[in-house]
């Protein structure tokens, strides 16, 4: 046992060691416990640990638990059964079909039919490449790599053009589809520092880590995360959102291919229906005084009032989605199917024209892959862009039956304007919606190969630029 010791400061006093033995020494320990305790600090804890018995999870016996700590683990164990969600309905995939499986005639035919349908598109996009204060101080720290600083910048463009839109303020929900750790909200969260009632909705399928929103806990913006496949998703059915009924701001960040039509399909759809139905009064319509008032300078402020008032009406007041990999489109759940049968094309036409969409990048991508070999950061370049270049890999971009048949110009254009077909049945599909909706250069090319954003605002809340 542990011998007594006299206090130095109160002689008559014993003391008592640590009744820790320590093998190694073949003795015990001779800090001193503190009064009415029998091991050190030091070893006190490390006897508490030693007395605690784990066991195996009964969720899953591949992994154990601290006996005393079973029940708090069991709500969070990653092996529990979800709860039944009211918010999923369920959809199903067509089977795609190969490029290698083409003629050379079927081929020139499909390269035919895409310049047919083509024509009348506007080809060059306007340049929209804005910033925004929330994120200057991040751009300018010299601790952010190259791969950090060209995230960073698209950010900033996304939340430059969304305050272009008129987007960023007050009374919203802002909905973040393919949501990952929650970046893009994050900003949207710092540019809206002093705004009140602001809402939060992530919506990201698959588990993140390093998740950001974890930091908002404790302000009074509020955050909530869905782990739920954006297809199974019914907006109408969130509890946060039914309980507020705020604005929806729709935004992404590189919304992969079929996610965006997903997004668009439940923003613009399911969710508007849903709340049209139950607004027993229909929007108010301007009468012919009203728009002669309105047209006179002296009556700006009124405008804007009302302007207001019909945006705030309307259960989304906005979309901003910077789109990415078209490969990855699905006719299923594409939203421009009318615009590509006016065109008198049909998913036999979509499916290759999704695959051949890649070509637009692929020469460019093996370029900045092979000079980022030899780059201090390209082990992240690879961890940032690797979701998108294993996508781009099962395609048949580079297809040995294509050798000869197409140079790489005439492959990069041909997947330009499959894209930008793709995309110009998405903002018809917005039009025919009451939606001004626009696709521009959001960044760089040197920034990000996918540089298109896609904006989209009721056209009753569109508020004109102001004119010399």
């Amino acid at each position: 046992s542990s011998q007594p010791l006299t206090s130095p400061r109160s002689p008559g006093t014993a003391l008592r060691r640590c009744a820790h033995f320590v093998e190694r020494k073949k003795r015990f320990c001779k800090m001193v416990p503190a009064p009415g305790r029998r091991f050190c600090g030091e070893h006190g804890q490390q006897e508490k640990e030693n007395d605690r018995k784990r066991i195996p999870c009964p969720l899953d016996p591949k992994h154990t638990v601290y006996e005393d700590q079973l029940q708090k683990h069991l709500k969070k164990c990653n092996s529990r059964e979800k709860p039944n969600l009211v918010f999923i309905c369920l959809f199903f995939f067509l089977k795609q079909m190969p490029i290698s499986s083409l003629s050379k005639e079927e081929l020139e035919d499909l390269i035919t039919k895409l310049k047919k349908a083509s024509n009348g598109l506007e080809l060059h996009l306007k340049e929209q490449i804005l910033s925004h204060q929330a994120l200057q101080e991040a751009l300018n720290d010299p601790k952010n790599g190259e791969s950090a600083f060209k995230h960073l910048k698209q950010q900033a463009s996304i939340l430059g053009n969304m305050e272009k839109l008129h987007l960023l303020g007050p009374g919203r929900c802002f909905v973040e589809f393919g949501a990952g750790r929650g970046k893009l909200s994050h900003w949207v969260d710092i540019a809206l520092q002093n705004a009140e009632n602001v809402q939060f909705l992530l919506v990201e399928r698959a588990t993140a880590r390093f998740k950001v929103d974890g930091k908002h806990k404790r302000k009074d913006s509020i955050f909530e995360r869905l782990q739920v496949d954006i297809q199974h998703l019914c907006l109408n059915k969130v509890p946060i959102l039914e309980e507020k009924k705020l604005p929806l701001v729709g935004i992404g960040k590189h919304l992969c291919g079929a996610a965006t039509d997903l997004a668009l399909r439940c923003l613009v759809e399911s969710y508007t229906t849903c709340c049209d139905g139950e607004n027993e009064e229909p929007v108010p319509k301007r009468s012919k005084s009203d728009k002669t008032e309105l047209a006179s300078n002296s009556s700006t402020d009124n405008e804007r009032n009302e302007e207001d008032t019909l945006e705030n009406s309307k259960p989304v007041a906005g979309i901003v989605i910077a789109l990415c990999c078209h490969h990855r489109c699905d006719w299923t759940h594409y939203v421009g199917r009318e615009f590509f049968k006016s065109v008198g094309l049909g998913p036999v036409e979509f499916h290759y024209y999704q695959r051949m969409s890649s070509w637009a990048t692929c020469g460019m991508r093996e370029s900045i892959t092979k000079s980022s070999m030899n780059d201090e950061e390209s082990e992240d370049q690879t961890n940032n862009t690797e979701e998108h270049d294993q996508a781009y890999s099962k395609t048949e971009g580079g297809s040995d039956t294509l050798q000869g048949l197409l140079t790489v110009e005439e492959r990069k254009e041909i997947g330009c304007l499959c894209k930008l077909l793709i995309d110009h049945g998405r903002i018809e599909y917005l039009q025919q919606r009451g939606y001004k909706a626009a696709l521009q250069y959001y960044t760089e090319s040197a920034v990000s190969l996918e540089n298109v954003l896609l904006t989209a605002v009721p056209r009753q809340s569109w508020i004109p630029e102001p004119t010399a």
